[in-house]
This record gives C-alpha cells, structure tokens and sequence, in this order.
C-alpha cells in the first residue's frame, strides 16, 4: 500500500516584489470602484489580502481553507470582511512564483480590469521579484491523483515542472470543444494564457445581476456571446480564448493550495467547485506527506477491528493523519448478504450498514492514540445529525471521511461524510469510546 500521493520538496528561495505596484478599476461582480496596490511581505508570511477599505483592516490567507463560495468566482472569508474574485489575479502570482505578498483592496473584490490575468502580468513585471530570506516548499506530485466535482474531472500526474492542460465542451457555436495547455511560468503563462478574458451570454446578465454578480461586466472586461454569436462589437483575442481562460481560472484557484505545485494537471470541463475541490485534495495530500500514518489494506484492517464477514464493511485505508482524519474505502457488490432482502429486484444499500461502515473507519482513526490497539475495541455511543443524501447501489465504491473533532481520555467525537463519484451520500457526527477487548 502506498502512502500520500505528494511529497514535500524544497524549491529554492522565498521570492517578494521588489516595489509596490498599484493598480485601479471595476470590480467584475461588485461593480464598486476599488484600488488595490500589491506590496512586498515578509518571508514566510505567504499570500495575504488586507481590507484596507474597513476599519480594522482584516487581513485573510490566500487558503483553500478560507474558501466559502464558489458560484461565478472564488471568495474568501465571510462577512464585511470577505474577498472576492481572487482568482485571476492569483493566477498571475503563482505564473510569477511570488511565494510572499500583500494584496491590500480598498474593496471587496481585486479590480477586474480587462477581465483577464494580463494587467496583473504587467503589474507584476512592473514590481519585480526580490528574493528573500527562507526556503520555498514545493509540492511534488509522486502518483497520480483523480478529483470528480459534478461534471469536471481533475488528474494530476508526475512531472518534472508545473503544467495545466484543460479541454471545456460548450454547446455554443462561437465555442464548442476547446483544448489548451501552458507552463505554469511567467513567461508562457503571460505569453500564451494570461491576455484571455472572462466571458458570458448576454442573456446571463440579468439573472447574474439579481444574485448580485456581474454588476461590473461589460464589454471592455467581458467577451460577451450572444445565443448563436459574438456579440456585436466583441472581437476574440484568440479562436480558443474560452479555454485559455479556464486555465487561468484553474491556475488561479490551485494557488489556493499554498504552495508551488510540481505535476500536471489535466482538467475536462474546469470551474470554480471543482477547482476548489482539487486545491482541497492537494491540500490534504500535503498535510499527508508532513505527517504520514499507516495506510492499511484488508489483511491489516483485519488485525486492529474485530469485525468479520458478513460484518466487516470497510476494505481499505487509503489516508490516515494521526489524530485528525481518515479515508477509506468500501466496494459494494451485488454478493452483499444484504442485498438479498433489500430489496430484491431494485438492490439499495441500507443507510444504516452505509453509518456502521463510517464508524467502522472512524475506529481506525484512534489506532495511533493507543498501545496495542489490536487489543481495543470501539464502541460508538451516540449518534448525531445523520443524513442521507442519496442511494448507494452495487457497484459504486463509498469514500468515507472522518475527521476528529474532541479526543479525550478514551472518548472521542468525530464528524463522518460518505461520498460516492464526489458525490454526499451520508454524513453523520458520531461519539465513540475505546475499551479493552
């Protein structure tokens, strides 16, 4: 069995910008006039917003974990002190390898400028790069990774520099089926991708404005398409510019990891959720690779729990963090001893086996706090705001996620989610406690 799929890496020396640089226009989905000057930061400190429009000028990491929406844009944090629309310029950041930075708004959102990575491109060439003091840590991908978030799909490969690659499918004619690739550098990126501009239907907008986005879309920062065309006056930069922009989106988004990626990323219909979802993945692969734990197949999941068949509902351990978090995974056939009488003719996986097969995972995870764990066993003794969200059938392979959330003494609270194709199926928050067997 092998472990996380990631490995940490020193990259060489922390770079910072050499000046200030500043910058001023329309937010895209705001719509307010904003400046935001980019400014020089510690080593160590990495990629930060500053609100300086606020009274106590809140600051909030460039992080995946600070993600809370997805729709249209990417924003970070919640509340007045929220950051909107970060991803295009991020994009250009990552393309720079600028590893610590101040992004100080005097708004909500970046400005969106010519709605593409381009301005920022030149704002950042216009700054320069200093290097400073520390070590960049790079993360390497080592196997590939598989992310599904509804109709995008993500895999990332090993490979010796920072590729992405997207292919988008539209049923428009201007669009259709587009594919590009770039190197995640400063010069192919600004050379090849970044001048590519964020585009909608015309007849988006308004549905868009009642939800309060696009309120600064306009033709000079938005290709806009009309239901069989270019809108009139709109001219394209590039026959592909769609996809070119996608990947700008994605670059963008997976500058949220916090770290320099070294792999190749082949995204097929890319978006914001998804993207989010594979900087997430990333994210915890390299939380893995600092503190790895066992990774356990059936033989020694069968040495630490006492469940046997027909009882005995997970298969494989394939992530485990000592004291935080565990996957694993179960396979459901058709052989199921239970599909027998649930229910013959139209088989459906009990959702209470779906939540013994979450605790059984959930066990796993306190293998490390004890000695002699094969001498324990788990007892589960509450259960709380279990949900199931959609049927499991035979055939599809459930990813069970635990993270803990208390852990003292021998009693535990955990917090379950059960996925099947990236899809919720069950989500519980269970206390356990281990005894002696």
């Amino acid at each position: 069995m092998s472990g996380p799929a990631v490995r940490i890496e020193e990259g060489g020396a922390r770079h910072t910008l050499a000046r200030p640089v500043s910058r001023e226009g329309t937010g895209l989905h705001s719509g307010r006039s904003v400046g935001v000057e980019l400014r020089p930061a510690e080593a160590g400190t990495g990629i930060r917003f500053r609100r300086m429009d606020l009274e106590d000028e809140p600051v909030l990491a460039a992080s995946v974990r600070n993600v809370t929406g997805v729709e249209w844009e990417t924003v970070l944090g919640k509340g007045e002190g929220s950051v909107r629309t970060v991803e295009h310029v991020l994009a250009a950041v990552a393309a720079f390898r600028v590893d610590d930075l101040e992004i100080a708004l005097e708004g909500p959102e970046p400005p969106a400028l010519d709605g593409s990575s381009a301005p920022w491109c030149e704002a950042l060439a216009e700054a320069g790069r200093e290097e400073i003091g520390g070590t960049v840590e790079v993360l390497a991908v080592t196997r590939p990774i598989e992310v599904t978030e509804g109709d995008s799909t993500y895999s990332v490969t090993p490979y010796d520099g920072y590729r992405a690659s997207a292919e988008i499918r539209f049923e428009h004619p201007t669009i259709g089926s587009q594919f590009a690739s770039v190197a995640v550098e400063a010069e192919a990126f600004c050379d090849e991708i970044a001048a590519a501009r964020t585009f909608g239907l015309e007849s988006w907008h308004e549905p868009l404005k009642e939800k309060g986005l696009a309120l600064g879309a306009s033709h000079e920062n938005t290709v806009v398409l009309t239901d069989d065309g270019l809108a009139t006056g709109v001219e394209l930069r590039r026959p592909d510019e769609f996809v070119r922009h996608k990947l700008i989106d994605m670059v963008g988004d997976l500058a949220l990891v916090g770290l320099p990626v070294r792999g190749h990323v082949l995204a097929v219909r890319p978006g914001h959720r998804g993207n989010v979802a594979l900087a997430r993945r990333l994210a915890r692969e390299a939380e893995a690779a600092r503190t790895p734990g066992p990774v356990l197949d059936i033989h020694e999941i069968l040495e630490y729990i006492p469940h046997r068949y027909p009882f005995l509902l997970v298969d494989r351990i394939v992530e485990f963090e000592a004291g935080r978090r565990i996957l694993g995974l179960k396979n459901v056939t058709i052989n199921e001893p239970f599909f027998q009488g649930h229910f013959p003719g139209h088989p459906v996986m009990p959702g209470v086996l779906i939540v013994e097969a979450m605790g059984q995972v959930g066990g796993l995870l306190l293998m490390n706090e004890f000695e002699r764990p094969e001498e324990k066993v788990v007892y589960f003794m509450s259960l709380d705001d279990v949900k199931w969200r959609k049927p499991v059938f035979p055939g599809d392979q459930i990813l069970f996620e635990l993270e803990m959330l208390r852990f003292r003494g021998r009693i535990c609270r955990m917090h379950g989610t059960a996925r099947v194709d990236g899809d919720v199926v069950a989500e519980a928050t269970m206390m356990a406690q281990v005894v002696d067997r």
